[in-house]
């Protein structure tokens, strides 16, 4: 599938605009967001948009929204109350656009549970799972449910591998539901797939036309692709195109096109994949609003593409101000 290539007038036409990034707020992923809003103004800045950042944990943030009345919000947040619908939400009823997925997408791919079902419903292929409550199901109850003994305990709603155990033994399982600090006590156990760690990107609206980057490998030098091993420096190599033969590539860029479309994301998204050693794929999850720092993977797979930070950008705006 190919890109259509950005304009000189696109780029020109987005240079007068006033983006308001909004970044930061109270999520786990607080840090990660901050990093996401200061390549996006620096990006924006150097395209010679007038950029103003507001942090979403200081609640003044509506008001200087409302009184600034931007061409644009940028959502530079990552996790709960922002990735979630919530602020989507909030930018529907100020009447102003926003960049990314909009509220029910947003809320179908946070919440993990309703994303498998949907999924599932479609045939595309994911983990088996369940939503339990800390002490509800024994350990051992739920492998047979599952069928493995091999668990992962995730939180049901919230990114960037936050709280995110592997479980493989019973000494383990409850503990794996206090890491997962979920405020209901509730977690989503999945059998684990064991094999290759792969994500692929998309950019355009699910109504079309949308399309897919190269997809990146994943190599984790330590255990499994967990909060530390994407934010510590040489803790992960990525290999971007992954060495895939072409059936495969294929179908994992299809896996997260579906994804997109089924889930009816906007903009940009990104799915995360596992590849069993006999070729078949599993989707794990889909991120509306994944990291854009200089070091995140959306960037890397567009380079791949031949597509720099400030052309990405640009189609990301372009989305946002079609829809």
């Amino acid at each position: 599938m190919t890109l259509p290539e950005i304009t000189a007038t696109a780029a020109r036409d987005i240079s007068k605009l006033h983006i308001a990034v909004l970044q930061g707020g109270t999520s786990a992923e607080r840090e990660v967001s901050l990093r996401t809003g200061e390549n996006v103004s620096a990006t924006y800045r150097e395209l010679g948009c007038e950029v103003t950042v507001l942090d979403a944990a200081d609640l003044d943030f509506i008001e200087k929204l409302r009184a600034l009345q931007p061409d644009l919000v940028f959502i530079a947040l990552h996790g709960s109350a922002g990735e979630d619908g919530t602020i989507q939400g909030l930018l529907e009823i100020l009447g102003l656009p926003y960049t990314g997925s909009g509220v029910l997408a947003s809320a179908l791919a946070m919440n993990k549970q309703v994303s498998k079902q949907l999924f599932s419903h479609f045939g595309l292929r994911n983990p088996r799972g369940l939503l339990l409550k800390s002490g509800r199901e024994s350990y051992e109850a739920v492998c047979t449910m599952l069928g493995t003994s091999s668990l992962v305990v995730k939180p049901n709603a919230e990114g960037s591998s936050v709280g995110v155990s592997l479980v493989e033994c019973a000494q383990d399982y409850e503990a794996a539901f206090s890491q997962a600090a979920c405020p209901d006590g509730q977690a989503l156990v999945e059998e684990c797939i064991t094999g290759r760690e792969l994500t692929v990107a998309v950019l355009g609206d699910a109504e079309g036309p949308a399309f897919p980057l190269p997809v990146i490998e994943i190599i984790p030098k330590t255990e499994f692709y967990h909060f530390d091993n994407k934010y510590t420096a040489h803790a992960t190599e990525y290999v971007v195109p992954a060495d895939l033969d072409e059936a495969v590539t294929n179908a994992c860029m299809q896996l997260a096109l579906d994804a997109h479309v089924v889930l009816g994301c906007q903009g940009y998204s990104r799915s995360d994949i596992k590849l069993r050693a006999d070729g078949t794929a599993y989707l794990l999850e889909t991120n509306t609003l994944p990291g854009l720092t200089s070091t995140s993977l959306i960037p890397k797979a567009a380079a791949a593409a031949g597509i720099d930070m400030a052309d990405l950008l640009i189609r990301i705006a372009q989305y946002a101000l079609n829809k």
